[in-house]
């Protein structure tokens, strides 16, 4: 199995326009397709959807995007933009981990980690940063022991725990980094109040090849878990994922095929790709 991962926010109706603002705030982002719901954007080589679905989810901090800037320059800039109707949650300043890093929820309520890369060691990056807080707190390395089981091509490669006097549970987790599939992602605890968890507002969206593929991801991620509408569920640690055949993307930018496809899946939990491909191909 070798499949596309990549996140999903969900946008009221503002995803095209938060793209374009993306594309001013961060080095090398570029628009790559748009349908009437859906646009597809990518940051420094990562893909990411932006899914108009209208005001019932909002993003949260509880999945944040991590950034590794290359310059002061770009780190100051990528900040300044996303200061723009935006509100810190920890100020761009120096701290014991980077000489340069901050962490912003924007406008659209999508929230960064920015931070300065050792120069000649870090190069520029993007990926998801997953907060274990409320219940699921304290549950962050047994997520990454189960995702890396789960995946192929996985490694855990970085655990942080808290240590005595560092204001959190000692031994959990202040910051892990592991791969997916060779999709990176970090992952952290925090014992603190903060009035929010895993939502729909940003879910990992798993491209599959055979309905083998979609079924071998559904039936694991629900244990423990829960089934909801077309491809979407959620794991045993709150978070949402959508496992979707690979093909959906090309269907849904085709103005004949997409109607019937969605028409299809509408009726679905779990996606049934016979069906789909006969509804793309008019059947």
């Amino acid at each position: 199995m070798k499949n596309v991962i990549y996140p999903c926010i969900w946008f009221d109706n503002q995803g095209a326009e938060a793209a374009e603002f993306y594309c001013e705030v961060f080095h090398d982002t570029k628009i790559k397709s748009r349908t009437a719901m859906v646009t597809t954007f990518s940051i420094k080589g990562k893909q990411f959807m932006a899914l108009d679905g209208g005001p019932i989810f909002k993003p949260n901090p509880s999945i944040s995007f991590f950034v590794i800037c290359e310059s002061e320059e770009e780190i100051n800039h990528s900040w300044t933009k996303l200061s723009e109707s935006g509100k810190a949650l920890m100020p761009l300043n120096t701290y014991p981990w980077s000489k340069r890093y901050g962490w912003i929820q924007d406008k659209y309520g999508v929230s960064w980690q920015l931070s300065l890369g050792l120069s000649g060691q870090e190069k520029a990056d993007i990926f998801p940063a997953l907060m274990f807080t409320g219940e699921q707190n304290g549950n962050a390395e047994k997520a990454i022991n189960f995702y890396t089981s789960l995946f192929p091509d996985s490694s855990i490669d970085l655990i942080a725990r808290y240590e005595p006097g560092e204001g959190d549970i000692e031994g959990h987790i202040k910051h892990a980094q592991f791969h997916i599939n060779g999709y990176k992602m970090a992952a952290m605890d925090s014992a603190l109040s903060h009035g929010f968890n895993f939502n729909e507002g940003v879910s990992i969206v798993i491209n599959c090849d055979t309905q083998k593929e979609i079924d071998f991801y559904w039936l694991n991620l629900i244990e423990g878990g829960k089934e909801s509408m077309c491809g979407w569920c959620q794991d045993a640690f709150g978070v949402w994922w959508q496992i979707v055949p690979a093909p959906l993307e090309k269907w849904m930018r085709d103005p004949v095929k997409a109607p019937k496809v969605m028409e299809a899946f509408m009726k679905m939990k779990k996606f049934d790709l016979e069906i789909l491909e006969k509804a793309a191909m008019g059947n």
